[in-house]
């Protein structure tokens, strides 16, 4: 998989709004964040206005200090005119291969229970046999490897028909969404207004589906690689799904004993 040319930035229009919006989007006065990034508010507030050009450290640390995403980091510092920090290796390319690998360990050692992978839109890598129950009855445009889960879960012809508290769990997944706008936007017009009796555990909201084994109560949990300097790897999640309940883990051993018959 090539990797995709650097877009090109124009110095003195881009930085400075990207770095303004970036600190908007975490709340942030140019005092917090001067203070953040070790230097002066004044000398922040010159790089804001385009009257001072920011050394290549600096822009690392205004990065730091908002705590932004790996691609996000590359993509300011090719505003201000510098090459990017952080590589993204292809995900098939050798230098992942561990990577591949143990996730592909972790798939298969979370089974009986549904557990996949997606990259940081949201697009399927790989997930494991468990996971086609949960996906069952999807039209096959809304399945297989790079189609989007979030779409996945809340479009008509994918699972959404058979989620018992859709309003719920469809506002969960939109939470995810907020570094994808579009696709949040697209997919909230699917999800209905809350009903005040959906069924929650108290301290999560569980995936409440109808299956062929009865009805599944899941909970969800999402792992990242914490320690990541690659982007590529950095936007990987992991997402687990647990039963709630006695009766989901009987339905979810019974599926995987029927799909080895």
């Amino acid at each position: 998989m090539a990797r995709k040319p650097a877009r090109r930035y124009n110095r003195t229009v881009d930085f400075p709004r990207a770095l303004r919006e970036h600190r908007a989007r975490r709340r942030l006065s140019q005092l917090d964040l001067a203070l953040r990034a070790g230097t002066t508010q004044r000398h922040l507030s010159f790089i804001e206005s385009g009257r001072s050009a920011p050394g290549r450290n600096m822009v690392v640390r205004l990065a730091d200090s908002m705590d932004l995403p790996l691609r996000e980091r590359n993509e300011l510092l090719l505003r201000a005119g510098y090459a990017p920090a952080h590589p993204e290796t292809p995900l098939d390319g050798p230098a992942l291969a561990p990577v591949r690998t143990a996730l592909a360990h972790i798939l298969r050692g979370h089974l009986p229970y549904p557990a996949l992978v997606v990259d940081g839109g949201g697009g399927l890598i790989a997930a494991n046999t468990a996971f086609d129950l949960l996906a069952e009855g999807a039209a096959p445009e809304l399945l297989g490897p790079g189609a989007n889960v979030y779409r996945l879960a809340l479009h008509p012809l994918g699972i959404a028909p058979r989620v018992l508290n859709l309003a719920e769990w469809g506002r969960h997944v939109l939470a995810r969404l907020g570094h994808l706008a579009e696709l949040r936007d697209e997919l909230a017009g699917y999800v209905p207004a809350p009903d005040p009796s959906g069924t929650t555990l108290g301290f999560a909201v569980p995936l409440h589906l109808r299956s062929p084994y009865g009805e599944l109560r899941l909970m969800t949990t999402v792992t990242s690689f914490a320690t990541a300097v690659d982007v590529t790897l950095s936007e990987l999640k992991l997402e687990a799904f647990l039963p709630a309940d006695p009766a989901t883990a009987d339905a979810l051993l019974e599926a995987a004993a029927a799909s080895t018959e």
